[in-house]
């Protein structure tokens, strides 16, 4: 996951989208991994069926709330734990999606002030 540096040129539009689809990979797969944590939590810890185990996992992981009610304080423990990791599990795979954009963009910037360090 090394970018050019500063004194670098900007990276060629092709290995830009490369990069691009390579970083989205990267979130996709702890999206994965960070729902699977769920669903595997929700069905052994909680009791639920497989769907409603995904369906609660899917609902915390995008921010929407549970939907089944939990039935003992070991479900509810998890819950709360699982809707904490999600909360840094967002902001992880908003930042790994965001990286190349944002580096991209803050080394344009860079190039056009014309200082050099």
């Amino acid at each position: 996951m090394k970018f050019e540096h500063h004194r670098e040129p900007v990276a060629p539009r092709s290995k830009f989208i490369r990069r691009m689809v390579r970083f989205t990979f990267y979130s996709m797969s702890f999206l994965f991994v960070s729902l699977m944590i769920g669903v595997a939590g929700y069905h052994y810890i909680c009791d639920l069926g497989w769907v409603d185990a995904f369906l609660n996992a899917s609902m915390i992981l995008t921010g929407m709330g549970p939907v089944s009610p939990l039935p003992n304080h070991e479900a509810k423990i998890f819950a709360s734990a699982y809707a904490i990791f999600c909360g840094i599990a967002f902001l992880t795979i908003f930042s790994i999606l965001i990286a190349p954009v944002l580096h991209r963009l803050l080394h344009h910037l860079h190039l056009k002030t014309g200082k050099d360090d």
